[in-house]
Protein backbone atom coordinates (compact mmCIF):
# COMPACT_ATOMS: atom_id res chain seq x y z
CA UNK A 1 0.00 0.00 0.00
CA UNK A 2 1.37 3.38 -1.00
CA UNK A 3 -0.18 5.14 1.98
CA UNK A 4 1.45 3.27 4.88
CA UNK A 5 2.55 6.49 6.61
CA UNK A 6 -0.91 7.99 6.07
CA UNK A 7 -2.52 4.95 7.76
CA UNK A 8 -0.12 5.20 10.74
CA UNK A 9 -0.87 8.94 11.06
CA UNK A 10 -4.64 8.28 11.03
CA UNK A 11 -4.32 5.59 13.71
CA UNK A 12 -2.13 7.86 15.88
CA UNK A 13 -4.63 10.72 15.38
CA UNK A 14 -7.46 8.50 16.65
CA UNK A 15 -5.38 7.22 19.58
CA UNK A 16 -4.51 10.80 20.60
CA UNK A 17 -8.18 11.36 21.54
CA UNK A 18 -7.90 8.74 24.32
CA UNK A 19 -4.53 8.74 26.09
CA UNK A 20 -5.24 5.42 27.82
CA UNK A 21 -4.92 3.68 24.42
CA UNK A 22 -1.68 2.77 22.66
CA UNK A 23 -0.59 1.08 19.44
CA UNK A 24 0.81 -2.43 19.68
CA UNK A 25 1.14 -3.31 16.01
CA UNK A 26 0.24 -2.03 12.56
CA UNK A 27 0.79 -4.08 9.44
CA UNK A 28 -0.29 -3.83 5.84
CA UNK A 29 -0.09 -6.96 3.71
CA UNK A 30 0.74 -7.01 0.00
CA UNK A 31 -2.99 -7.33 -0.81
CA UNK A 32 -3.76 -4.17 1.23
CA UNK A 33 -5.14 -5.84 4.34
CA UNK A 34 -4.55 -3.32 7.12
CA UNK A 35 -4.30 -4.85 10.59
CA UNK A 36 -4.14 -2.57 13.62
CA UNK A 37 -3.70 -3.89 17.16
CA UNK A 38 -4.34 -1.47 20.02
CA UNK A 39 -4.32 -1.93 23.77
CA UNK A 40 -5.39 0.24 26.66
CA UNK A 41 -4.32 0.80 30.23
CA UNK A 42 -7.87 -0.22 31.26
CA UNK A 43 -8.72 -2.45 28.32
CA UNK A 44 -10.23 -1.34 25.01
CA UNK A 45 -14.00 -1.03 24.57
CA UNK A 46 -15.43 -2.14 21.22
CA UNK A 47 -16.62 1.44 20.66
CA UNK A 48 -12.98 2.60 20.60
CA UNK A 49 -11.99 -0.06 18.03
CA UNK A 50 -14.90 1.17 15.88
CA UNK A 51 -13.88 4.82 16.34
CA UNK A 52 -10.27 4.10 15.31
CA UNK A 53 -11.45 2.02 12.35
CA UNK A 54 -13.76 4.79 11.14
CA UNK A 55 -11.03 7.42 11.44
CA UNK A 56 -8.82 5.37 9.11
CA UNK A 57 -11.60 4.23 6.77
CA UNK A 58 -13.21 7.64 6.31
CA UNK A 59 -9.89 9.29 5.48
CA UNK A 60 -8.64 6.83 2.87
CA UNK A 61 -10.04 6.71 -0.66
CA UNK A 62 -11.10 3.22 -1.77
CA UNK A 63 -11.40 4.56 -5.33
CA UNK A 64 -7.69 5.31 -5.29
CA UNK A 65 -6.63 2.03 -3.67
CA UNK A 66 -8.88 -0.74 -2.30
CA UNK A 67 -8.14 -2.13 1.18
CA UNK A 68 -9.58 -4.15 4.04
CA UNK A 69 -9.22 -2.96 7.60
CA UNK A 70 -9.23 -4.77 10.95
CA UNK A 71 -8.77 -3.06 14.32
CA UNK A 72 -8.32 -5.51 17.19
CA UNK A 73 -6.98 -5.84 20.72
CA UNK A 74 -4.08 -8.16 21.60
CA UNK A 75 -4.82 -11.86 21.95
CA UNK A 76 -4.22 -12.94 25.58
CA UNK A 77 -2.11 -15.86 24.30
CA UNK A 78 0.37 -13.55 22.54
CA UNK A 79 3.49 -12.27 24.29
CA UNK A 80 3.51 -8.78 25.78
CA UNK A 81 5.18 -6.29 23.41
CA UNK A 82 5.00 -2.87 25.05
CA UNK A 83 6.09 -1.73 28.54
CA UNK A 84 2.61 -0.26 29.10
CA UNK A 85 1.13 -3.76 28.79
CA UNK A 86 3.05 -4.86 31.89
CA UNK A 87 1.46 -2.12 34.03
CA UNK A 88 -2.06 -3.30 33.22
CA UNK A 89 -1.10 -6.86 34.19
CA UNK A 90 0.12 -6.15 37.73
CA UNK A 91 -1.15 -8.87 40.12
CA UNK A 92 -1.48 -11.38 37.26
CA UNK A 93 0.74 -14.42 36.85
CA UNK A 94 3.33 -14.07 34.08
CA UNK A 95 5.59 -16.62 32.43
CA UNK A 96 8.81 -14.81 31.59
CA UNK A 97 11.69 -16.22 29.54
CA UNK A 98 15.18 -14.74 29.58
CA UNK A 99 18.18 -16.18 27.73
CA UNK A 100 19.28 -17.92 30.95
CA UNK A 101 16.06 -19.10 32.63
CA UNK A 102 12.28 -19.11 32.90
CA UNK A 103 10.24 -17.58 35.69
CA UNK A 104 6.59 -17.91 36.60
CA UNK A 105 5.24 -15.58 39.23
CA UNK A 106 2.89 -12.78 40.12
CA UNK A 107 3.84 -9.44 38.59
CA UNK A 108 4.10 -7.13 41.59
CA UNK A 109 6.07 -4.14 40.35
CA UNK A 110 6.78 -2.36 37.06
CA UNK A 111 8.91 0.66 36.23
CA UNK A 112 10.66 2.01 33.12
CA UNK A 113 13.61 -0.39 33.36
CA UNK A 114 12.38 -3.62 34.96
CA UNK A 115 9.63 -5.86 36.30
CA UNK A 116 9.45 -7.73 39.63
CA UNK A 117 7.87 -11.19 40.03
CA UNK A 118 7.00 -12.97 43.30
CA UNK A 119 6.20 -16.66 43.81
CA UNK A 120 6.32 -19.36 46.47
CA UNK A 121 8.64 -22.36 46.21
CA UNK A 122 9.25 -25.51 48.25
CA UNK A 123 12.87 -25.95 49.32
CA UNK A 124 14.70 -28.37 51.62
CA UNK A 125 14.87 -27.16 55.23
CA UNK A 126 18.25 -25.62 56.14
CA UNK A 127 18.47 -28.04 59.10
CA UNK A 128 16.74 -31.41 59.34
CA UNK A 129 14.49 -33.29 56.97
CA UNK A 130 11.51 -32.09 54.97
CA UNK A 131 10.73 -29.00 52.99
CA UNK A 132 9.70 -25.47 53.79
CA UNK A 133 7.76 -22.93 51.67
CA UNK A 134 9.77 -19.81 50.87
CA UNK A 135 8.88 -16.56 49.13
CA UNK A 136 10.99 -15.92 46.02
CA UNK A 137 11.47 -12.69 44.06
CA UNK A 138 13.01 -12.00 40.66
CA UNK A 139 13.83 -8.57 39.27
CA UNK A 140 14.11 -8.72 35.48
CA UNK A 141 15.24 -5.88 33.20
CA UNK A 142 13.11 -5.40 30.07
CA UNK A 143 16.26 -5.80 27.94
CA UNK A 144 16.70 -9.34 29.34
CA UNK A 145 13.13 -10.46 28.58
CA UNK A 146 12.95 -12.71 25.53
CA UNK A 147 9.22 -13.41 25.97
CA UNK A 148 6.57 -12.64 28.57
CA UNK A 149 3.04 -14.02 28.55
CA UNK A 150 0.12 -13.71 30.91
CA UNK A 151 -0.72 -17.14 32.33
CA UNK A 152 -4.37 -17.92 31.74
CA UNK A 153 -5.87 -19.32 34.95
CA UNK A 154 -9.33 -20.88 34.94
Amino acid sequence: MKQENRVKDLVEEALALNDSLFLIDLSISTNNKIQVTVDGDNGVPLSECIRISRNVEHNLDREEEDFSLEVTTPDISHPLKEKRQYKKNINRILKVKTSEEEFEGTLVEVDNAKIVLNWKAREPKPIGKGKVTVQKTATIAYKDIKEAKVKIVF
